[in-house]
């Protein structure tokens, strides 16, 4: 079998075991969404719920969920691996630069955060955007934590596949460097078209920010760094929000 089509078909199942079958789900909730009874304004979408009425129990299936969640992680990380060449150094997912990559981190995550932080007020009033619900900060001592680790796993599964595997594996199939960002930003934001289409729009811009700055700087270290930030505050930050401004940022009432 030709290179070229043994590495199309495993970026097919890499994409169909993550974030290819993610975006799929989407679009059906956009979908479904869109023909629902309510308009989309009034909805709602719920982020790392409780998955047991049992603090053990769900505290088991949290901790799961991470784990078996990082597999295609480490399934990518062992696609790229080459005799003599490092997969993490190959994406720049190492420590080489640790003060470099965390500031380049600190910087995207403002960049992004803020003007996403206004998109989502403003398709919320607009009617565009579903609301967020997150999981309550006092539901368990563990929560706050689990959470933390709930964002470094969706930071290490996004940027890891859709920007270090991805643009790997497309720049060796002979695809351009802004096809390959648009591919990937496009990527991003129909697996967020749940949220409604304040989510796709704003990860998409997300997704093309963060596909140049790989492209400029080589490495997924600043991208997994700035997106955990960003979970981080939406995981822990989002209810708070949803407690100050709850116009806004609070579920409508079912």
């Amino acid at each position: 079998m030709p290179a070229a089509r043994r590495l199309r078909i495993e970026v097919a199942i890499v994409l169909a075991l993550s974030l290819g079958a993610s975006a799929v789900y989407s679009i059906v909730a956009i979908i479904a969404r869109l023909t629902a009874d309510r308009p989309l304004g009034e909805q709602s979408a719920s982020l790392n719920q409780s998955r047991s009425t049992r603090e053990w129990l769900d505290l088991t299936y949290q901790v799961l969920d991470v784990v078996f969640g990082l597999a295609v992680v480490a399934l990518v990380l062992y696609l790229l691996w080459q005799p003599g060449r490092s997969p993490f150094r190959r994406i720049g997912f190492d420590l080489t630069r640790p003060g470099r990559d965390a500031a380049s981190g600190l910087l995207l995550a403002t960049v992004i955060g803020v003007p996403g932080l206004a998109l989502y007020a403003a398709g919320r009033a607009l009617g565009f955007t579903v609301a967020v619900v997150p999981q309550p900060l006092d539901t368990y001592w563990w929560t706050i934590p689990v959470l933390v680790l709930a964002a470094l796993k969706a930071a290490l599964t996004e940027e890891l596949i859709a920007v270090g595997y991805l643009f790997t594996r497309l720049r060796e199939l002979g695809v351009g460097p802004w096809a390959t960002i648009l591919s990937s930003a496009l990527l991003r934001g129909s697996y967020h078209l749940y949220q409604g289409f304040g989510g796709f729009i704003g990860n998409a811009v997300m997704g093309v920010v963060f596909g140049w700055a790989y492209t400029r700087w080589g490495r997924t270290m600043p991208l997994v760094i700035a997106h955990w930030l960003l979970d981080i505050v939406s995981f822990v930050g989002y209810p708070l929000a949803a407690g100050w401004w709850p116009g806004l940022f609070a579920p409508p009432a079912e």
